[in-house]
């Protein structure tokens, strides 16, 4: 099994990469731009393995695309590289139109290049594997779960730059004939997060003893995800998921943020504690524009066609999460250097 992972020194696909390489042997290329949240030590796990190697380019460079899959030979494209943060989307919208539409359109083309290129069994066997986010759905209301079938309706500069390219994928396989798949999951947690996220900050503010932002009142809620899990998952889409169809991936762990950020904190104060509780660095700030209410995934499509199982609960993966960060400050110091915490996504709207 050769496979290509676009985005393969991010958080999601290095995960993806390590499952690939060191659970299911299969020989991998990973590609990555190493742009600001593209890390190099989240691959030190398979750093030398004869079985992967690392292509250092950016998937907007069609020369560079061909040339690597080309020279690869790929069984199959699992393609995860892209601009991710809602707050980053809000001030710097032009980043995620390029990559993600843009850079999109490009890999569709080197990768249909290559395919039509290919024969016989070889061509029939080859997949291309679009990962996206349940965030192109929109906003819930208090009951109810995203389907496949669910209409599209992304309320962030983010989210609506990945429904484009979700819709270039699956246009891709309905024009051309490309065998594509969709998936799109859950909010992700686990190790190896770049720390701007909410979990990962949450954990290294409150172990520096800096306050902990919410935003609003703590109300939204999202389905959370455990990393691993998602990288089991994406490789059976890819490798047994059926072609022009979208796969849903989400952990069944819903939880409103507040109640996220007070578990955090208390298993903290467990394992490593300090003279005063941590959820009193909680503080409550400005919401974000357009912060959508809940995310809840029905992932019943991928539970019953491929026998797909989230194996962690909140509770056992926010636990080893924190225990992660707390072992392995050789990671995410250097990255604290580069981001120290600081709010983004501030508009013009008079949020503080």
């Amino acid at each position: 099994m050769r496979v290509i992972v676009t985005g393969g020194a991010g958080f999601i696909g290095s995960a993806l990469v390590r499952h690939l390489v060191l659970d299911l042997g299969a020989e991998v290329l990973t590609i990555d731009a190493l742009t600001y949240a593209g890390c190099m030590a989240s691959l030190k796990a398979v750093e030398g393995h004869a079985a992967h190697r690392f292509c250092h380019a950016d998937i907007r460079d069609g020369a560079a695309m061909a040339s690597a899959i080309s020279g690869f030979r790929p069984d199959s494209i699992l393609h995860l590289a892209a601009e991710s943060h809602v707050d980053r989307s809000i001030t710097g919208a032009a980043d995620f139109i390029s990559t993600n539409v843009v850079g999109t359109f490009t890999l569709l083309e080197a990768a249909r290049a290559y395919w039509d290129g290919l024969t016989g069994d070889t061509k029939a066997a080859f997949r291309f594997l679009h990962v996206s986010t349940d965030e192109v759905y929109g906003s819930l209301g208090v009951e109810g779960l995203f389907r496949e079938d669910t209409p599209y309706d992304p309320s962030s500069p983010y989210s609506a730059s990945k429904a484009a390219s979700d819709h270039l994928a699956k246009a891709w396989h309905r024009t051309y004939g490309m065998p594509v798949v969709v998936s799109n999951c859950s909010n992700n947690y686990g190790p190896y997060h770049f720390p701007e996220k909410l979990i990962p900050l949450t954990i290294l503010n409150a172990l520096e003893g800096r306050d902990l932002p919410v935003y609003g009142k703590g109300e939204n809620v999202r389905d959370w995800l455990y990393v691993e899990d998602h990288a089991r998952a994406l490789a059976m889409i890819a490798a047994r998921g059926r072609v022009g169809e979208t796969y849903n991936v989400g952990g069944r762990n819903e939880r409103r943020n507040i109640d996220v950020v007070r578990a955090i904190c208390g298993v903290l104060d467990q394992l490593s504690p300090e003279a005063r509780p941590r959820d009193r660095l909680i503080r409550f700030v400005a919401d974000r524009p357009g912060h959508d209410a809940r995310y809840a995934i029905d992932a019943s499509k991928l539970e019953s066609e491929l026998g797909w199982r989230a194996s962690h609960d909140f509770d056992s993966g926010i636990a080893t999460t924190v225990r992660w960060y707390l072992d392995n400050d050789w990671w995410w110091r250097p990255l604290r250097k580069q981001y120290g915490g600081e709010r983004l996504g501030l508009t013009n709207l008079g949020l503080t």
